[in-house]
């Protein structure tokens, strides 16, 4: 992506970069809990120990703690 500099100093592209890694790492965290999560409560369900209230967190509570994880990125370091 481009990036628009909007004054002078240079080290805002160091700060960036870093964030866009940082949200990169937050990204594939994310997808990793989500698909280990709703694969663990498939395979549950399937063989009939996952009740519906597994289902419904495996998609809605697994959403939230995704988004809160998320939240994450903003907390760059200095």
């Amino acid at each position: 992506a481009d990036v628009v500099l909007m004054g002078d100093n240079l080290g805002s592209i160091a700060r960036t970069i870093a964030l866009a890694r940082r949200g990169l790492t937050i990204a594939r965290q994310n997808l990793v809990f989500i698909l280990a999560v709703k694969l663990i409560v498939l395979v549950l369900g399937a063989l009939g120990y996952a009740p519906m209230w597994a289902a419904v967190f495996a998609d809605v509570g697994v959403c939230v703690l995704t988004v809160l994880n998320s939240l994450r990125a903003g907390a760059v370091r200095k």
